[in-house]
C-alpha cells in the first residue's frame, strides 16, 4: 500500500471532524472522495499530508509509520528530519494553486526539485518542459502565473507536483475555484494521469469525473466514511440511505 490511515480522528474544539476514518490506497489507484462540505474531506486530506495533526490514529507510507498513538493515548509522529521523507512521498494540489506570483512558470516547477531534492537543475529543467508539453504549456514556460486563467495556473500546479516525482498525489477539490470552462482543462490532466496509473487521491464534487476515473469512491458525512465501492455502484445504486439522499440533492 502507498497509503494507510487508520482510525484517524481530528477534533476542533469540541466538534470532531474526523471520528475514526480508515483508508488504504494501493500503488496506481485512483480514489474519489465525495461529500457534503463540512463533512471530513479536507481535513482528511490535511491530516494525510501532515498540515494538520491527528488526535489519534496511524499514518503510514510505503509501509512505514509516518504517525502512531502511543501507549499513554497521546499522537505521536516521526522526527523533523524523518517526516521530511515522507513528504518526499506526495505531492498536493490545493484548491486556489498557490504558486508564486513572482516566479515564471517554469521556476515554479522547478524551484522544490532544485533546492529542496538537490537534483541537477539542467536535469529538472528538461523534465519540467517534458511535462509542461505534457500538459499543453510549454509555450508559457516563461510567463508569469499572473498572466494565466485558473485552468492554466492549475495545471501548471499539478505539474510542479508531477516534478517531485512522488508516489501518490492528493488534490483537494482542484477545479472548485473554477469555471465549467476551464474545469474540463484540468480534469483531463487528471484523467490522462488515471490512464497511466498515477497513484491519486481526488477530493471533488465532480460526480460524473468520479464515475469515470476512479477505481473506488468514498462517501464521506458527518466525518465517517458512509460508503465507498466501486464508481458505478456507489454513485449509481448507493446501499446506505445517506448516499442515495446526497446524490438526489446534487442532482437538483
Amino acid at each position: 500500500m502507498i497509503l494507510e490511515m487508520n482510525d484517524i480522528r481530528k477534533s476542533f474544539g469540541g466538534l470532531e471532524v474526523l471520528q475514526g476514518i480508515d483508508i488504504s490506497v494501493g500503488k496506481g489507484e485512483t480514489v474519489s472522495v465525495i461529500g457534503p462540505s463540512g463533512s471530513g474531506k479536507s481535513t482528511l486530506l490535511r491530516c494525510a499530508t501532515f498540515l494538520e495533526t491527528a488526535d489519534s490514529g496511524e499514518i503510514k507510507y510505503m509501509g512505514n509509520k509516518a504517525a502512531w498513538t502511543d501507549e499513554t493515548g497521546n499522537m505521536k509522529y516521526v522526527s523533523p528530519s524523518e517526516l521530511k521523507k515522507f513528504k518526499s512521498c506526495f505531492g498536493l494540489v490545493f484548491q486556489q494553486f498557490n504558486l508564486f506570483p513572482h516566479f515564471t512558470v517554469l521556476k515554479n516547477i522547478i524551484d522544490a526539485p532544485v533546492s529542496v531534492q538537490k537534483r541537477s537543475r539542467d536535469e529538472v529543467t528538461e523534465e519540467a518542459m517534458a511535462i509542461l508539453e505534457k500538459m499543453g504549456l510549454a509555450s508559457k514556460a516563461n510567463e508569469y502565473p499572473g498572466r494565466l486563467s485558473g485552468g492554466q495556473q492549475q495545471r501548471v500546479a499539478i505539474a510542479r507536483a508531477l516534478a517531485m516525482n512522488p508516489d501518490i498525489l492528493f488534490f483537494d477539490e482542484p477545479t472548485s475555484a473554477l469555471d465549467p470552462e476551464l474545469t474540463g482543462e484540468v480534469l483531463k490532466v487528471i484523467r490522462q494521469l488515471a490512464e497511466e496509473k498515477m497513484t491519486m487521491v481526488v477530493v471533488t464534487h465532480e460526480m460524473d469525473f468520479a464515475r469515470a476515473v476512479s477505481d473506488r469512491v468514498i462517501f464521506m458525512d458527518g466525518g465517517s466514511i458512509v460508503e465507498q465501492g466501486d464508481p458505478d455502484k456507489v454513485l449509481g445504486d448507493p446501499d446506505e440511505e445517506r448516499t442515495k439522499r446526497f446524490l438526489r440533492n446534487y442532482k437538483r
